[in-house]
């Protein structure tokens, strides 16, 4: 039987590449997959409403109907406009790739660079909120808020590492039970409210006048509630996920997930409305709501509780959006050579597993930095996702403009919509928000800075590698080979013998330092006794550095080469034990040796392994 190596046990046997379609998503799947961030929303989305209107009065309670009404149509502009941006762009890319071949690189790149640092917010936030719905029912783990936070971040990963269907799997539960839980929450509120058995509380009636009222203030609170948008891009980045046919697929889960959301939201806000409730520190809007409905005695209070641990779990598991998206937009920019080319690799499991390990790797210096606590850079969130909004609808409306000519506003009418909402939410959060924002305009010019180093980094590589229209192939005349010989063992008797058969002339030599004067004759007398035709050069070192004094050997045995017309070959002989885990007791010089000698010019290095038998 063979054997588990641990990355299996933990993310499973590597899959073949012809597996790929069957693990792909069917919209079942893919709506708890990639809607949980948006959904999750719903936890905070009027609150988040009520708390700026509050600064007013409590009275101000019913303009959030009204804004809700405007949040909603902001969200059937954007879906519509995603929807086309999926059938537009089946290869995925969302926000990135709209703006890049619509607007340009430097638009492209704000859009794709917003969206990482987004998902980087999404998964620290989100988790930290989990974390602290568990220890707010186990206030004794409350000192370990940053703990659970991180190792809710490391098994969101190791899901993912395991494969789209398995890490979909996990999810049906909890986004379902929580989509489950939060219609029978409407139904029954509806239900009472029709049969007079919920009591009308409202802070004041619709259309009430309220001294001091501004559109300023408003605007703030439609700005603070377009957050509960957040998410709804990612489906249009990971269309590649779903099953054939891919953008069918993928544009009816988003439209599922935007009534789904949009429902949510406008019922719990009506209700919120109805009930007159106002956040306190001890209980959130959502809950206080939900407390009232199921009444708090026998099946209601159950349903109580299970509505609060739906909530909690969907809090938790909505970084999953992150982990989703982040790979698949990643490995968009790698394509254009903006990151690193190990973005567009495929792990053991046909997941974009470096994308997933930086993601996770990001949220926990997240985390670090602030302590678990992630409150302030929520409003990072906003602007965050709506600067790529604005973008990728404004680039819509310039490809229909570009296709159809005089007739474009007929398919852009939604893209217009959604464009000049997302930009008038920014510019609110530039004019009210900047105090809480201005880590955005310090980090997205050094995140462009980054992605075009690394574009001139490929560039430049692909020109220097790039063959002449007439190659010529150089005849070199010899090869000194220089074999490094720390001791006469097994592994430099085998190292010579390969030497030999490759080399025109062989040279090995051996570093001394003052400590090991008499070890160093002896490896001499014992070297020159096996192989007393070949040079053997004894190079002293003074600080008791090995590397150094071997490449200025190298060096000087490379000049002399060349006048010669000779290649260079160093071997670095190198013993590789039974197990892997013996390797952190031998000091690894070899490795070092290689990499420093790599640096030269005109020299090749080689390694002469010899394998262990116990």
């Amino acid at each position: 039987m063979k054997k588990l190596n641990v990355k299996q046990i933990l993310v499973g046997k590597p899959l073949k590449s012809t597996d790929d379609d069957s693990h792909l998503l069917t919209k079942f799947q893919a709506l708890a997959m990639l809607s949980s961030d948006a959904l999750s929303s719903i936890a905070y989305g009027t609150e988040q409403i009520v708390t700026v209107l509050l600064t007013l009065s409590a009275a101000a309670i019913w303009y959030s109907l009204p804004i809700a009404a405007l949040v909603l149509v902001l969200l059937v502009a954007l879906t519509l406009s995603y929807r086309q941006i999926i059938h537009a762009y089946p290869h995925g890319g969302g926000a990135y790739v709209v703006s890049t071949e619509n607007l340009g690189a430097n638009a492209g790149l704000i859009a794709g660079g917003s969206l990482l640092v987004d998902y980087m917010l999404t998964v620290a936030v989100s988790v930290s909120a989990g974390a602290d719905a568990i220890t707010s029912a186990l206030p004794s783990l409350h000192p370990y808020n940053l703990l659970i936070s991180m190792i809710l971040v490391l098994l969101l990963m190791l899901m993912n590492l395991r494969g789209l269907r398995e890490s979909a799997g996990f999810l049906l539960v909890p986004v379902y039970t929580f989509v489950t839980m939060t219609v029978l929450l409407l139904v029954v509120g509806l239900f009472k409210v029709v049969t007079g058995d919920l009591s009308y509380h409202a802070t004041s009636h619709i259309g009430s006048t309220v001294p001091g009222i501004s559109i300023i203030l408003l605007l703030k609170a439609f700005s603070s509630g377009s957050a509960s948008l957040t998410g709804v891009e990612a489906i249009s980045n990971a269309v590649p996920f779903f099953k054939k046919p891919k953008a069918r697929n993928a544009a009816g889960t988003l439209a599922l997930m935007a009534m789904i959301l949009g429902l949510f939201f406008t019922g719990i806000t009506f209700l919120n409305y109805y009930l007159g409730v106002v956040p306190n520190a001890h209980s959130t809007v959502l809950s206080q709501v939900a407390h009232t409905i199921f009444d708090g005695n026998g099946i209601g209070r159950i349903f109580y509780y299970v509505f609060q641990f739906s909530t909690a779990m969907i809090l938790a598991v909505a970084a999953n959006t992150g982990f989703s998206a982040f790979p698949m937009l990643s490995y968009n920019l790698a394509k254009n050579k903006y990151m690193p080319h190990m973005y567009m690799e495929k792990g053991d499991r046909l997941g974009y597993s470096n994308g997933i390990i930086s993601l996770a790797a990001g949220a926990v210096i997240l985390l670090a930095i602030f302590n678990g606590s992630t409150s302030r850079l929520i409003p990072l969130y906003s602007i965050g996702v709506f600067v790529p909004f604005a973008l990728s609808q404004t680039g819509m409306v310039v490809k229909w403009r570009r296709e159809m000519g005089s007739k474009f506003w007929r398919h852009a009418l939604s893209n217009i919509i959604g464009a000049a909402i997302s930009a008038i939410i920014v510019l609110i959060l530039l004019v009210f928000r900047l105090a809480d924002i201005w880590p955005f305009f310090i980090v997205m010019p050094i995140l462009i800075g980054i992605f075009y180093a690394i574009k001139r980094h490929y560039t430049e590589v692909a020109h220097q590698l790039r063959l002449e229209d007439k190659v010529v192939d150089h005849v070199y005349s010899g090869n000194v080979v220089i074999v490094l010989v720390g001791n006469v063992t097994n592994v430099a008797v085998g190292a010579m013998s390969y030497a030999q058969s490759i080399g025109s002339e062989v040279l090995a030599v051996h570093v001394a330092t003052r400590e090991t004067y008499r070890k160093d004759k002896e490896v001499e007398a014992e070297f020159k006794a096996l192989y007393p035709n070949v040079r053997f050069s004894i190079v002293e070192s003074s600080y008791r550095d090995i590397v150094k004094p071997v490449v200025r050997y190298v060096d000087l045995v490379s000049k002399s080469a060349e006048k010669k017309n000779h290649t260079v070959t160093v071997i670095v002989p190198q013993f590789v034990p039974k197990h892997s885990w013996q390797n952190i007791l031998h000091n690894q010089m070899s490795v070092r040796m290689r990499y420093y000698l790599s640096w030269r010019d005109n020299v090749v290095v080689s390694s002469y392994s010899y394998h262990l038998k116990k």
